[in-house]
């Protein structure tokens, strides 16, 4: 273990840092990966290619890595209050006139029409709709985005222009 170590330790540590851009990161999961490898040992795991076991292990690490920091990352803002809005959004539903917009929202799939009816007839937030729907505030936001661009198309199939009217 210790000659691989030495052999291999300089090349992890390049793809560690050219996978994740930061130097402290890419050592800690370099050490973390030949501490998986010696715990596989230990345990009376076998292997063949020792180099090949390490990139195998460290790509998963950075892998995991990846994955770590973006779901941190929006749980994050959306704990601290954060909610994703469309910005075009405001200018649409200021443009459309009301009155047709709420007659096109029966129109809508069902995955979106009770989602828009909430946030905008009701005037819940996304965390409340999170609460009563039993999704996450993320679903809730992407279905939002979603049934907005639907409901655009249906507006402008309606009007025939194409584009909404100013």
């Amino acid at each position: 273990m210790t000659l691989a170590y030495h052999d291999h330790l300089k090349s992890l540590n390049g793809l560690a840092y050219f996978k994740v851009n930061n130097h402290e990161l890419g050592n800690d999961l370099v050490q973390e990966t030949f501490l998986k490898t010696w715990v596989y040992l230990v345990k009376g795991g076998k292997i063949d290619t020792m180099k090949a076991f390490l990139y195998h292990i460290l790509n998963n690490l950075i892998i995991d890595q990846y994955r770590k920091r973006k779901t941190s990352s929006l749980d994050l803002l959306l704990e601290s209050g954060f909610e994703p809005k469309d910005e075009s959004s405001g200018n649409f539903l200021n443009i459309l006139d009301g009155k047709i917009v709420l007659r096109l929202i029966p129109c809508l799939p069902i995955l979106y029409r009770n989602i828009i009816h909430m946030r905008f007839v009701q005037d819940l937030s996304i965390e409340e709709m999170s609460e009563i729907s039993g999704q996450t505030k993320n679903a809730i936001a992407v279905k939002i985005h979603r049934g907005l661009e639907k409901l655009r198309m249906l507006y402008e199939k309606r009007s025939g222009s194409g584009k909404p009217k100013s």
